[in-house]
């Protein structure tokens, strides 16, 4: 079968043909994937960007970790999905020994694996994950929106630890898929939201026409003094960009005890005026990815609006033209990419 493949540690991805996967353990499922997207994380993995080099040792793999399917074959031991459902499908594998997986915090496991990433993912017609990972989607949910899960989640995720309170102002830096995601969010929570970018003309597009208007591009010589506007008035600040610019600018926004969220993955150290983040008492939380336990409200709140999220994605390719949505992720000239492998 045709896949998406990181072959070694160096820049580039490939279509390459592999065999098909096969069901290993009574606890596994195969699904055929319908829809994938193509995250910021992929973008990376393809170009070798330095805060991905630890991936190394698991390649050649298959890359995908933003996917659904229909489930196609399973194992033989216990519940899990039946053949024929739908499915989302959480991209961390535990080890189900330790002492976390045990007290059923799973995201508290030393071994985690990424599906996508440390393991075989969905940029291929079929796929095998543990049933645990499986999260139902319902039947009238489309493909390319049930595919965003994994970023909404990490959305959600974010705006749950910054713990917002209605009436607060935010600023997100980075207006990619997960920025928008906790745009959206944050403005549920009832926040006053400004997105920040830099010569994010596309992503910016989607943001307009999810109803935000108060949009910085930071590439444009104009707008650059709106940001400085805002100094030490900002509630909560979330980095999503994985700037290191962003991170360094964040202090100087927020309000004494204001909260500095950080989700973006960066490529390099960041700095920050210590000395101001002391004397303004100003917290900073990191959010990494998102458990699975919200995941099943993540889908319901796709279900509740799936107009809403469909407007995140811009970009459709078969596998065959993969290349393709890899090519207009990287030049910018797209939000969400959505790969259709069946």
């Amino acid at each position: 079968m045709l896949a998406l493949r990181k072959l070694g540690p160096a820049p580039g991805v490939a279509l390459v043909d592999v065999d098909e996967p096969e069901i290993a353990g009574p606890d596994d499922v195969k699904i055929e994937v319908t829809a994938a997207g193509i995250c910021g994380s992929d973008l990376h993995i393809d170009h070798w960007s330095p805060g991905y080099h630890h991936l190394g040792p698991s390649l050649p793999l298959t890359l995908g970790h933003e996917f659904v399917g229909r489930v196609v074959g399973r194992g033989s031991s216990g519940p899990g999905p039946a053949i024929g459902s739908r499915v989302t499908v959480v991209p961390a594998t535990t080890c189900g020994r330790c002492a976390a997986c045990a007290a059923a915090d799973f995201d508290a496991c030393r071994e985690r694996r990424g599906i996508g990433v440390m393991r075989d993912g969905g940029f291929a017609r079929h796929v095998v994950v543990p049933a645990r990972n499986c999260i139902p989607i319902p039947d009238d949910l489309p493909d390319e929106v049930a595919a965003l899960t994994e970023p909404v989640a990490i959305g959600v995720n974010a705006v749950i630890t910054a713990a917002l309170v209605s009436g607060e102002k935010v600023v997100v830096f980075g207006p990619g898929t997960i920025g928008q995601a906790i745009a959206v969010e944050a403005r549920r929570a009832g926040a006053a939201v400004t997105v920040v970018g830099f010569r994010d003309a596309s992503r910016f597009a989607v943001l307009r026409a999810l109803g935000f208007a108060d949009l910085i591009d930071l590439g444009d010589s104009t707008q650059a003094s709106a940001l400085s506007a805002l100094s030490d008035s900002i509630d909560c600040v979330f980095e999503a960009s994985g700037a290191a610019s962003a991170f360094k600018a964040a202090p100087g926004l927020l309000r004494p005890k204001g909260r500095l969220v950080v989700v973006g993955i960066h490529s390099s150290t960041g700095e920050i005026d210590l000395v101001r983040l002391v004397r303004k008492r100003l917290q900073v939380l990191g959010s990494f990815s998102s458990p699975g336990a919200i995941w099943p409200d993540v889908v319901g709140r796709l279900a509740a609006d799936p107009t809403t999220y469909a407007k995140f994605v811009t970009h459709r390719y078969s596998l065959e033209n993969a290349l393709a949505g890899f090519d207009v992720g990287h030049r910018r000239e797209a939000s969400k990419v959505i790969v259709r492998p069946a």
